[in-house]
C-alpha cells in the first residue's frame, strides 16, 4: 500500500527527499561495497535502490531530491561555531557525491542543490509553497524539518528497518506544542549535533516547564521572566540574547526556494544511459531491474516506475506497518517454467559428492542437493544422505542448527565442512533479524541486490540446493573481506553442536516444588485481590490497565503520573513506583503484578512444557542479538528470576535427575574485566589483579578516601555507574537509579571520568573508530554496523554512541563465554566425568554430572572458563554445586 493510500490523501503528493541525509545513511549502512578497482559504491547503490523502490511503490508524478551545496550558509555567518564539531566528509563518500547526483537525474528525478542555505530550508520552503495545492510527503530524518508539519505535510523517517510517520497530530501529541514553536524549544535545549549550545543546564523536561510558565515563544519567555521560578530564571535570563540567535539557527528559512511544482515533475528516464551507469559502477543487481533491451528506443519511452515494476520478481504484499523504503515491494507475478529436478530414490542415485562443493536444503519433507549445476531431490533417511555427503569439500546449507535438531546423524559432518548461510548473513548484518532461508532466497531473486546479481542471473527461481551454493558463492567473499571468517569457522560454527546438545539434554524440574510454589502464589494473589478491591471500594479487573486507571485517578483521586503514546493515563510499573506513597492500593497492585507474572510466565506454563523425559528443552538462539549474546526461547530459561525474594525459590524448582548433581559456574564481573583489558585503565587493572572489591575501589577513588572508609551508599553509586556505563546509562537514568538530582548525577559522572581519565579516553576512542569505520568490533572480531552515528538526530546519534561502547564490551564478554562453551563441549576430562552442559544463562554455565563426579567436573569447568581467553586481568569464576539450581548458584 502506498503512502498516499495509507495517509488517505485524495491528490497525488509531491515527494521531497533530503538527499544529503540519505547519502550519509547510505554510506554508513553498508561499509564494504566497492567496484572491482576499489572505487566505493555503497552510497550510490543504496541511494539508487531507495529511489527506484520509491518510484515503483509510490508511482509519483513529482519528486525532488535536494542536497546541500558546498560552502558556508547564512547560519555560519550568524554563528561561527555552527556545526564546527562535524567531521569532514570521508573521502570515500565525497567520491560518490557526483555519481549519486548523476544517477538521480538519469532516473528522471529532479535534483536541486541548495546555495547559501541548507537542503532542509529548501524542503520546508517548498512544502509551504505546495501544501495549499496538494499533499507533501517529506522523506527525511532531521528533527528540524518537523517545524513545517501541517495538515497537508507529513514527514516519513526511515531508521534502519523502522519507519516513523510524523504528522501534525502525532507531533502535537508527542511534543505538546505547535510545529511553529519547535525552533523556540530547540533553541533553548540546544543541539549537540549542530553545535548549538542552548541554555546550559536546561534539557527538554525543564524547557517544557519554562514554556508552560511563560508561553510557547521566546518573546513570551523574555517578557514573562518574572513568572519563571528563581532557580530556572537564573539559568535562562543571562542567555536570552543568545537563544534568539540559536532560534535563527534552528528555524528553517522558508523563503529560500521558490521553484514551481512543474520543476519537480518526474521526467522520462534515460534507460540506456542508466544501464551504462550501472555497468560503469558494477551495480548489476540494479541493472537487472531494468527492462530487457534497455538500449532500444522503445524501452526509453516507458516511465521507469512501470518498467522497474515489470522487471522485478513477484514478492508478497507488504502490510502497512511493515512498509519500508528499503524493503521489498509488491511486483507483478511472472510465470516460470518448472525446474528440472533429478529425483534420487536412494543415495546411490546421487553423483559422487566427495571433494565437491554441495548445496543442501530441506523443503517439503525432502532434501534438495545442488552440485555441479544439477539439482537433486532425495526424500530418504538423513543418516543415509550423511554417509553420502560426509566427504564433500563444503556443504552450504541455510541452518546447520536446524539439521542437527532434526537428526543427530548430521553430527558426523565435521564443523569445517559446513558453510551456514543464515550465520554468514547474521555476521554480516547482525540487526537484520530475519535470517530464514525464505528471506535469504528472496534477497537473491527479488531484492536485486548487487552482490547476488551474477549468481541470480543464471539461477532458476525454483532452485534450492543450487540456490544455497549460489548464496554461499556470493557472500563468502564478503565474510572474508569483513574479517569474519575466523569468527565463523573457529567459534560460531563449532558452537552449533554445543547448543543443540544442550537443547537435547534439557534440565529437570521438580514437579512438587512447582506445584507447592504455585499454590502459595495463587493464595497470595487471592488475598491481594481482596485487599485491592477493598481499597477501590468496587470490583474491577485488576489486570485491565484502563479499569485500573479509572480506579486510581478518578475514584481515588491519585494524581496521574504520565500518559501513554495513545493519550491514555499510564499505569505502567515505573509510573506506579513514583506514586506508591500516595495510597496503599498502589503497593498492593505492584505486588499483585509481580506475583501474577511469576504465575503466568513460569509457575503455570513451564510444567506443561516438560518433555516425556521429564525435562524442559529450550531453544538457544544464535542469531538473535546484535552484540552476539545468546538468547533462549520456547521456553525462555534465561529470564528465570535469580534475585529478590522469589529468585532462589524459583530456581530451586530446577534440579538434577536422581543420582546427579548440578554445578553452576558464573563469570564474576566479566564485562568490567573486559573493559579493564581494552581500556588499560590502571585503577581497574590493579583492582582486578589484586582481587579487590572493584566497586569499593572505584568509590574510594572518586571520593578520595580509603576503601575501608567507603560507605554502602558510596559503593552502590560506584557499582551503578561502573555497570551503567557499559550498558549505555545516561545521566538521567543514573539519577533515577541513585535517587538523586540530575545535576548531582552529572557531577558524579564528571568526577568519575576525572578520576578515571584513561577510561574516558578509551570510550572516546571507541566512538572515534566507529565514526571513522562505520562499525565496531569485539574481542573475537564480531562487528556491528552503526550508521546512526552520523544521524543528524541527536537522540539517534547518542544512542549509537552508547551502542558502540556496549557492543565492544558486552559482545566481547559474549565471545568469551562462547569460547568456554566450545572448549567445555569437547573437553576429554568432562567427558570422562560423564558431565554435560545443560544450560547457559548470560555469564553462567550449568553442567550436570553424577554426584560422585560433580565437584571434579565443576572444578574442571571453572578451569576452562578462567583460561579460555588471555586478558590483562584474570578471569574469575564463582562455582557452586547442589541438587538444584538455587543450591548450585
Amino acid at each position: 500500500m502506498s503512502l498516499k493510500e495509507r495517509l488517505n490523501f485524495d491528490k497525488d503528493p509531491v515527494y521531497l527527499i533530503d538527499g544529503t541525509a540519505l547519502l550519509y545513511r547510505a554510506f554508513y549502512a553498508r561499509a564494504d561495497l566497492s567496484r572491482s578497482d576499489g572505487f566505493p559504491t555503497n552510497a550510490i547503490n543504496t541511494v539508487m535502490r531507495v529511489l527506484m523502490n520509491l518510484l515503483k511503490d509510490e508511482n509519483p508524478n513529482h519528486v525532488g531530491f535536494l542536497m546541500d551545496g558546498k560552502g558556508p550558509t547564512f547560519r555560519n555567518a550568524l554563528y561561527g561555531e555552527y556545526k564546527a564539531n562535524r567531521p569532514a566528509m570521508p573521502e570515500p563518500l565525497r567520491d560518490q557525491v557526483e555519481p549519486v547526483r548523476r544517477g538521480v537525474e538519469l532516473l528522471g528525478v529532479k535534483l536541486l542543490v541548495s546555495e547559501g542555505v541548507e537542503a532542509d530550508d529548501c524542503i520546508c520552503s517548498l512544502a509551504g509553497r505546495y501544501k495549499a495545492d496538494r499533499p507533501v510527503i517529506i522523506l527525511a530524518t532531521d528533527k528540524d524539518i518537523k517545524q513545517c508539519l501541517d495538515d497537508q505535510v507529513v514527514m516519513v523517517s526511515q531508521m534502519g528497518r523502522k519507519e516513523t510517520i510524523h504528522t501534525l497530530d502525532s507531533f502535537r501529541e508527542a511534543e505538546g506544542m505547535e510545529p511553529a514553536t519547535w525552533p523556540d524549544f530547540q533553541a533553548v535545549i540546544g543541539d549537540s549535533a549542530d553545535n548549538i549550545p542552548g541554555v546550559p543546564g536546561v534539557g527538554p523536561v525543564t524547557a517544557r516547564k519554562l514554556f508552560a510558565a511563560t508561553g510557547p515563544t521566546l518573546e513570551e519567555v523574555r517578557d514573562n521572566l518574572d513568572k519563571v521560578p528563581e532557580k530556572l530564571r537564573a539559568k535562562v535570563e543571562p542567555e536570552m540574547d543568545n537563544v534568539f540567535t540559536y532560534r535563527e539557527l534552528t528555524r528553517m528559512k522558508t523563503d529560500s526556494c521558490d521553484q514551481d511544482l512543474d520543476f519537480f515533475k518526474l521526467r522520462q528516464p534515460d534507460l540506456a544511459a542508466l544501464d551504462a551507469f550501472f555497468e560503469e559502477y558494477e551495480l548489476r543487481g540494479l541493472q537487472r531491474l531494468l527492462p530487457r533491451g534497455t538500449g532500444a528506443a522503445q524501452a526509453a519511452q516507458a516511465p521507469l516506475a512501470e518498467t522497474v515494476r515489470k522487471a522485478a520478481k513477484a514478492a508478497p504484499a507488504v502490510e502497512a506497518k511493515q512498509f519500508s523504503l528499503f524493503g521489498e515491494a509488491p511486483a507483478d507475478e511472472k510465470a516460470e517454467e518448472p525446474m528440472d529436478v533429478n529425483v534420487a530414490e536412494t543415495v546411490d542415485s546421487l553423483p559422487d559428492l566427495g571433494g565437491e562443493d554441495v548445496g543442501l536444503t530441506f523443503e517439503d519433507e525432502a532434501f534438495f542437493i545442488g552440485v555441479n549445476g544439477q539439482e537433486y531431490r532425495y526424500a530418504g533417511p538423513a543418516r543415509e544422505l550423511v554417509r553420502k555427503i560426509e566427504h564433500a569439500s563444503v556443504i552450504a546449507t541455510p541452518s546447520v542448527q536446524d539439521l542437527l535438531r532434526a537428526d543427530e546423524a548430521w553430527g558426523h559432518i565435521l564443523s569445517g565442512q559446513w558453510f551456514d548461510l543464515s550465520l554468514a548473513a547474521y555476521l554480516l548484518d547482525p540487526e537484520a533479524r530475519n535470517y530464514t532461508w525464505a528471506r535469504l532466497r528472496q534477497s537473491m531473486f527479488q531484492d536485486g541486490r548487487a552482490e547476488f546479481a551474477d549468481a541470480a542471473r543464471d539461477l532458476h527461481p525454483q532452485s534450492q540446493g543450487l540456490a544455497a551454493l549460489a548464496y554461499m558463492a556470493s557472500v563468502r567473499g564478503q565474510v572474508e573481506g569483513a574479517h569474519l571468517n575466523a569468527l565463523m569457522r573457529e567459534l560460531e560454527i563449532p558452537l552449533i553442536p554445543v547448543l543443540v546438545g544442550m537443547e537435547r539434554a534439557g534440565i529437570a524440574i521438580d514437579d512438587a516444588a512447582f506445584q507447592a510454589f504455585l499454590d502459595e502464589v495463587n493464595g497470595q494473589l487471592d488475598e491481594l485481590t481482596r485487599t485491592i478491591i477493598k481499597h477501590a471500594g468496587e470490583e474491577f479487573n485488576i489486570r485491565s490497565s484502563q479499569q485500573l486507571a479509572v480506579v486510581l485517578f478518578d475514584r481515588l483521586g491519585i494524581k496521574a503520573g504520565s500518559k501513554t503514546s495513545t493519550g491514555l493515563r499510564s499505569t505502567a510499573n515505573q509510573v506506579l513506583e513514583k506514586i506508591r506513597d500516595q495510597h496503599p492500593i498502589v503497593d498492593a497492585v505492584l505486588e499483585f503484578r509481580m506475583l501474577e507474572k511469576l504465575r503466568s510466565t513460569y509457575l503455570e506454563p513451564l510444567p506443561k512444557m516438560v518433555g516425556e523425559d521429564g525435562r524442559l528443552h529450550t531453544h538457544f538462539n544464535q542469531l538473535a542479538t546484535a552484540t552476539g549474546r545468546l538468547s533462549s526461547s520456547q521456553p525462555n530459561l534465561q529470564n528465570i528470576p535469580i534475585r529478590g525474594v522469589h529468585g532462589p525459590r524459583m530456581r530451586a524448582c530446577f534440579n538434577a535427575q536422581d543420582g546427579n548433581r548440578l554445578a553452576a559456574a558464573d563469570y564474576s564481573q566479566v564485562e568490567l574485566r573486559v573493559l579493564a583489558h581494552f581500556s588499560k585503565d590502571p585503577a581497574l587493572i590493579d583492582a582486578f589483579r589484586h582481587d579487590e572489591d572493584i566497586h569499593a575501589r572505584t568509590a574510594a577513588l572518586i571520593h578520595e578516601k580509603d576503601i575501608a572508609d567507603v560507605t554502602d551508599g558510596e559503593r552502590r553509586g560506584a557499582k551503578t555507574i561502573n555497570f551503567g556505563l557499559i550498558y549505555g546509562m545516561g545521566v538521567q537514568k543514573l539519577a533515577r537509579e541513585l535517587k538523586i538530582k540530575q545535576t548531582e548525577a552529572q557531577e558524579f559522572t564528571d568526577k568519575y571520568f576525572e578520576k578515571m581519565a584513561t577510561l574516558k579516553a578509551y570510550y572516546d576512542t571507541i566512538v572515534e573508530d566507529a565514526l571513522k569505520h562505520g562499525f565496531v568490533t569485539t574481542l573475537a572480531g564480531r562487528r556491528r554496523l552503526l550508521p546512526e552515528l552520523h544521524s543528524r538526530n541527536n537522540q539517534l546519534s547518542s544512542q549509537a554512541r552508547r551502542q558502540a561502547v556496549n557492543t565492544v564490551i558486552q559482545g566481547s564478554a559474549a565471545d568469551i563465554i562462547k569460547m568456554a562453551m566450545v572448549q567445555a563441549h569437547k573437553d576429554k576430562t568432562l567427558k570422562e566425568l560423564n558431565a554435560r552442559l545443560i544450560l547457559q544463562v548470560h555469564d553462567e554455565l550449568i553442567i550436570e554430572a553424577p554426584e560422585a563426579n560433580i565437584e571434579a567436573a565443576g572444578a574442571r569447568l571453572m578451569e576452562i572458563m578462567q583460561n579460555v581467553a588471555k586478558l590483562d586481568v584474570p578471569l574469575k569464576v564463582d562455582m557452586g554445586v547442589g541438587k538444584n539450581w538455587a543450591e548450585a548458584h
